[in-house]
């Protein structure tokens, strides 16, 4: 009997060992690339709701955003939903955003892009051009969502 426990307590904490096993760094690139993309989606001048949200789906149902420069964190998917869509009445002349590195951990993507846009934000009477380098980071949960994301502006 004390052999078959002893099976079932060790077939069972190998099973957890692997649900929790961490993304290979081909999966972490191609989701830390894949929210990028969506990320410069959801900026464009014929951005939709559909974008917003093909966005926030990158994210896990419990996520922190921190923007760390100006001291601001998200942990709401409604809350962050609903600023993006009160930013598309800025009026985006154009958004562009390159990945220019990546470093890549244990269920971590550290990715440097420079971002080049042309905006009109709506409560400005003002065009704004700009060209920052900018470094995220994104952890990843088991599950392959965006746990906590780290905005460094340059």
């Amino acid at each position: 009997m004390k052999f078959l426990l002893s099976m079932i307590i060790l077939l069972s904490m190998s099973a957890i060992a692997e649900g929790s096993k961490p993304l290979s760094e081909a999966e972490l690139r191609q989701k830390a690339e894949a929210f990028i993309q969506a990320k410069n989606a959801r900026q464009q001048p014929g951005t939709t709701i559909a974008d917003i949200d093909h966005f926030i789906s990158f994210l896990a149902d419990k996520f922190i955003d921190e923007h760390i420069k100006f001291n601001v964190t998200i942990t709401d998917k409604a809350e962050l939903r609903e600023g993006m869509i009160l930013k598309m009445e800025d009026e985006v002349f154009f958004s562009e955003i390159k990945i220019t590195q990546m470093m890549v951990g244990r269920n971590v993507v550290f990715v440097k892009y420079t971002e080049h846009a042309k905006v009109k934000p709506g409560h400005m009477d003002k065009v704004v051009e700009y060209t920052s380098s900018n470094i995220m980071s994104l952890e990843f949960n088991d599950d392959g969502f965006i746990k906590h994301i780290r905005r460094h502006h340059g």
